[in-house]
C-alpha cells in the first residue's frame, strides 16, 4: 500500500534497538508488519535510555523507511551507580541481582526511593517534556491514533496527558501488568504511595480508548478497575527468525533457559528433582547439562551450587537474540519458569512463544491452572510443574530422558500458527481501525 494511503500511528516506547531483551521484541515485531495492514508506524523513544544489554541483530527487524524519533531523558540512576561504584555500568532487570554485595543499605534505599517518590517509575522525568514535544509534532505531522507501551509506565502517563491535550485515539498497551507486576511488593511502599500507584493505573485504563493486555487474568484484572475496551493480544514468535535455521543433532540431554532468572524464577523444585535423579541414575548424570542465558540472580548459582549440580552447569552470559534463537533449537528440553508470586497465574512469558516454534519440549515451572498451563494443554507443546510438586518434575524429566534416548523427544505440537508475529497484528490494526474510526 502506497504510504500516503496508510493512517499514522504513533508509538511511544521506552525500548527500541539498539537495546536489546524481550521488552523490545512485542512493539518492534509489531511495528514490521503493520505496514501490511494499512498502518504506517511512527517511533518515539529515548536517545540514551538505561537499558541492560544492546542487541544490533535487532536492527535487521526495522522496516526502511520508518520515522524513529529519539529525545534525551534524565533518569536518576546515574546518582546510584555515583554512590555504589557503577558508574559505567549497566544495573539489573527484573530485581536479578548477580552479585549479593550489591544487596546492602544503598540497595535498600533505592527501592525504597523508586517505589515512594518516583511514581510509577524513574522514567517519570521524561514525561514533561515528551507530552510538550509530541503535542507540537502533532500540530505539524497529523496522526491517526497513538501508541503508550508500558513498563515502565511512565510511558502512560505521556499517553494520559497527550490525550487530554489532543483528544486522539490512544491504545495502551500493558506487556506486563502494573501494581500487580511480581515485583510490587518488593518496593516498600508506604500507604500513600501504593495508594496513588492505584489511582494512576486507574486514571490510564478508564481514559484510554482501548487497552491491550498478554494473558486472561491481566484482562480480568484491568476490567476490574473499570475499564470496558480489554483486548488480549499475546506475545508470539516471528516466522522469519526461523526460517534459515537448522536444527542440531545434540547427544546431551540439554536442558536449557534462555533469559532473566531472578530470584522470583529460581525454579527450586527443578534443581532438587535433578539432582535426585543424578543420584539413582549415572547415565541421567553424565549426559544432562543445564544452560542458563540470560541474566542471573545469585541466588539460582547458590542453589546450583547446594544441589551439587555445579558440572552439569554451564552459564552463557548475556546472549543475542539471534544466539537465543540457534541455542533453542540445540537444546532437547527449554525450560520456563513462572514467578512464583501473587500474579503467577497470569503470567505468559514473551519466550514462551518462542519456544513453541522452536519445536522442542517444554517444561515450564508455575501454576498448574494458569493461564500459561491452558496454552500448554492446547498446544501439547510440553508440561506444567507446580513450583513445590518434585515428585512429578522427576517423573516428567525421567520420561523425556527416556524418549530422548530413543530420538522420540521433540513435541507434535498444534495450533500455534495463530501466535505468529504476523497475525498479531493482523488483530492489533483490527483495534486500531477500531478505535479511529471517522478520523
Amino acid at each position: 500500500m502506497n504510504q500516503t494511503l496508510r493512517k499514522r500511528v504513533l508509538i511511544v516506547s521506552y525500548y527500541w534497538p539498539p537495546a536489546g531483551g524481550v521488552a523490545v521484541q512485542r512493539w518492534l515485531k509489531f511495528i514490521k508488519y503493520l505496514r501490511v495492514y494499512g498502518w504506517e508506524p511512527v517511533v518515539f523513544t529515548p536517545e540514551n535510555p538505561e537499558t541492560f544489554y544492546d542487541d544490533p541483530s535487532l536492527f535487521k527487524d526495522i522496516p526502511d523507511g520508518i520515522e524513529v524519533i529519539k529525545k534525551p531523558i534524565w533518569e536518576p540512576y546515574n546518582i546510584y551507580k555515583l554512590l555504589t561504584g557503577r558508574k559505567g555500568k549497566k544495573l539489573g532487570l527484573g530485581f536479578a541481582q548477580e552479585d549479593k554485595s550489591s544487596i546492602g543499605f544503598l540497595y535498600r534505599l533505592m527501592v525504597w526511593f523508586r517505589g515512594n517518590l518516583l511514581i510509577p517509575d524513574p522514567r517519570i522525568f521524561w514525561v514533561r517534556p515528551s507530552v510538550r514535544f509530541l503535542h507540537q509534532y502533532i500540530k505539524r505531522n497529523p496522526i491517526d491514533a497513538f501508541v503508550t507501551t508500558g513498563p515502565p509506565h511512565s510511558m502512560h502517563l505521556i499517553g494520559l496527558k497527550l490525550k487530554r491535550k489532543c483528544g486522539l485515539p490512544w491504545l495502551v498497551d500493558f506487556r506486563d501488568p502494573w501494581t500487580n507486576i511480581d515485583f510490587y511488593h518488593e518496593l516498600k511502599l508506604t500507604w500513600f504511595a501504593d495508594w496513588y500507584h492505584h489511582r494512576l493505573e486507574r486514571k490510564v485504563v478508564n481514559s484510554a480508548d482501548a487497552v491491550l493486555v498478554v494473558s486472561q487474568q491481566m484482562k480480568r484484572e484491568l476490567e476490574s478497575l473499570g475499564s470496558k475496551k480489554v483486548f488480549v493480544i499475546t506475545n508470539g514468535y516471528d516466522t522469519g527468525d526461523f526460517q534459515t535455521m537448522e536444527s542440531q543433532d545434540i547427544k546431551s540431554f540439554v536442558i536449557c533457559h534462555v533469559g532473566t532468572m531472578n530470584a522470583a524464577r529460581n525454579p527450586w523444585v527443578l534443581w532438587e528433582a535433578l539432582s535426585r535423579l543424578c543420584t539413582e541414575n549415572p547415565e541421567f548424570a553424565r549426559k544432562l547439562k543445564i544452560f542458563v542465558a540470560g541474566q542471573v540472580d545469585s541466588s539460582v548459582t547458590d542453589a546450583i551450587t547446594s544441589y551439587r549440580l555445579d558440572d552439569n552447569f554451564e552459564y552463557l552470559g548475556v546472549v543475542a537474540h539471534s544466539q537465543a534463537l540457534e541455542l533453542q533449537r540445540s537444546s532437547q528440553v527449554l525450560l520456563l519458569v513462572v514467578n512464583n508470586t501473587p500474579n503467577a497465574k497470569g503470567i505468559v512469558t514473551g519466550k514462551f512463544f518462542e519456544y513453541l516454534a522452536a519445536g522442542r519440549r517444554i517444561l515450564a515451572i508455575g501454576p498448574t491452572d494458569g493461564d500459561l498451563a491452558e496454552i500448554m494443554a492446547d498446544t501439547g507443546a510440553g508440561d506444567v510443574v507446580d513450583f513445590n510438586d518434585v515428585d512429578k518434575a522427576m517423573n516428567l524429566l525421567t520420561k523425556y530422558f527416556n524418549l530422548f534416548n530413543e530420538g522420540k523427544l521433540n513435541p507434535e505440537s498444534k495450533g500455534i500458527e495463530k501466535y505468529s508475529r504476523k497475525e498479531l497484528t493482523g488483530q492489533l490494526a483490527k483495534i486500531l481501525n477500531e478505535i479511529s474510526n471517522g478520523r
